[in-house]
């Protein structure tokens, strides 16, 4: 895959990814384990993006990609999994 066409889906998942951290809710009616494991979710979809931008910089851009995938699946994991609040369906998978 050309690396121009690599670099610009890093961009663009990037952004979704940052987008979607900053948009999600835990919803608010969770019981204590269910609000843990949403917590669990949001944590692990913050340190993947994390990850992306440390790859990203490092112009190690196919794994960057995959850590923003994987931050990403985590949010829409927890949207499916009605423990988050979304309402943008062009950014989450909405049950």
């Amino acid at each position: 895959m050309d690396d121009k066409i690599i670099i610009e889906k890093v961009e663009k998942y990037a952004k979704i990814t940052k987008k979607g951290i900053d948009e999600i809710k835990v919803k608010p009616n969770l019981n204590e384990k269910e609000k843990k494991i949403a917590l669990d979710f949001l944590s692990m979809a913050k340190n993947y993006y994390s990850d992306g931008l440390f790859f990203k910089e490092k112009k190690d851009y196919l794994t960057a990609l995959a850590s923003f995938s994987y931050a990403h699946a985590w949010l829409d994991s927890g949207v499916r999994a009605h423990l988050f609040d979304a309402t943008d369906d062009q950014l989450f998978t909405l049950p």
